[in-house]
C-alpha cells in the first residue's frame, strides 16, 4: 500500500442496453440478469437509475436525460407507481415540443406495456417509478 486509503467508488446506476424489464415491486426492477433498488430510466442509450425530485409530482427537470435523447424516442411510458397520477401540464408541453407521445399509467402497466413495444423495436423509452 502506498499509505492512501483508497474507498469504495460509486459509479451511477446504468446497465448501455435495451433489455425488456424481467420483474418489478420490493422496491426496485430486474433486467439483462440483473437487479436495480429504486426507479429507473429505460432509454436509447440504456437503463439508468432514476431519482426523480418528488415521484408524486413529477416536474420537466426529472427528465433532463430523457430530453436529451429524445430525438430517438417516439413513445414515453411513465409509470407512476401502483396507480396513475396525472402528468402536470408543462411536463406535457416539454414531451410536446420535442414530439414525444407520454402515457401515464400504473408502473406495472408501464412494465408491461414497455416489453411489448421493445420487443416490436418501437422507439420507445419508460420511467419507471419503483414500488414496494
Amino acid at each position: 500500500m502506498t499509505g492512501r486509503s483508497r474507498g469504495i467508488l460509486i459509479r451511477e446506476a446504468h446497465f448501455p442496453g435495451r433489455a425488456p424489464i424481467d420483474a418489478y415491486g420490493n422496491g426496485g426492477f430486474r433486467f439483462a440478469d440483473m437487479s436495480h433498488r429504486g426507479s429507473i430510466l429505460c432509454l436509447p442509450s440504456g437503463i439508468h437509475g432514476w431519482e426523480p425530485a418528488d415521484p408524486a409530482a413529477l416536474t420537466a427537470s426529472d427528465f433532463e436525460r430523457l430530453l436529451a435523447e429524445a430525438a430517438d424516442i417516439e413513445i414515453l411510458l411513465v409509470g407512476t407507481g401502483r396507480e396513475l397520477r396525472p402528468l402536470a401540464k408543462d411536463l406535457w408541453s416539454a414531451f410536446k415540443e420535442v414530439r414525444i407521445s407520454a402515457d401515464p399509467m400504473s408502473t406495472g402497466a408501464a412494465v408491461r406495456t414497455y416489453n411489448v413495444l421493445l420487443a416490436e423495436d418501437r422507439a420507445v423509452a419508460a420511467a419507471l417509478i419503483a414500488v414496494d
